[in-house]
């Protein structure tokens, strides 16, 4: 096994400077976002979702980000799971997007709340009819004795719902919106000298400032 100190790389595909990003970093976020995807980005809307529990401990899992409306980060989930009971207990949470194909990443700290009724039936709508069964089927972040019996579950619900082109979404499975009040854009740059820009939202502004790598 080669040692972890050794693994190393250098970054030298661009540069982030202050001067030319944008003044609102969802605009600057969706430039980098269609970079992403213009360059083959495997899927480049996947995103680490961090909440914090009713002790304080912070948990962290990969979700994909299915919009942005209103300047607002929208996915999707079972509002039953952990990070869906997390984050209505306590709607602070934080995003990650890491592109390495583009030497990138950018950091989105803010605040979560459901999304509207419309928007959560719109998207289910949308997913193929095998993700509308798995949604009825699955009691996210349960304790299965055994992988048959949401099988059996599965089954259960082609049965239930036999006839139906689209099934009509669970009360408890909807989206999440999350307000950034806070963005950072990284860029790789050579000898660990990054580009780092963060953006706040202070008295209803977005202000931007360069970090130290």
């Amino acid at each position: 096994m080669q040692k972890l100190a050794d693994i190393r790389k250098d970054y030298n595909k661009a540069i982030l400077d202050i001067s030319t990003v944008q003044i609102n970093p969802v605009k600057q976020f969706e430039i980098w976002f269609n970079e992403a995807i213009d360059s083959q980005v495997p899927e480049p809307n996947a995103m680490t979702l961090a909440t914090i529990n009713e002790n304080g401990q912070p948990s962290s899992r990969i979700v994909l980000l299915k919009g942005i409306e209103n300047e607002k980060f929208q996915f999707y989930t079972n509002y039953q799971s952990k990070k869906g009971r997390e984050l209505e207990l306590n709607p602070a949470c934080a995003l990650t997007f890491f592109w390495p194909e583009l030497e990138r990443q950018v950091r989105i700290e803010g605040v979560a709340e459901r999304t509207e009724t419309k928007n959560s039936d719109d998207y289910f709508k949308s997913r193929p009819r095998e993700s509308q069964v798995g949604a009825w089927s699955s009691p996210q972040s349960s304790i299965l004795e055994n992988r048959n019996i949401l099988e059996e579950r599965v089954k259960q619900m082609e049965q239930k719902f036999s006839g139906l082109e689209s099934l009509p979404r669970p009360h408890q499975w909807g989206g999440f919106s999350i307000t950034p009040l806070l963005v950072e854009f990284w860029q790789g740059r050579p000898n660990r000298l990054h580009d780092r820009i963060e953006y706040y939202f202070i008295d209803n502004v977005w202000q931007k400032h360069r970090l130290a790598p």
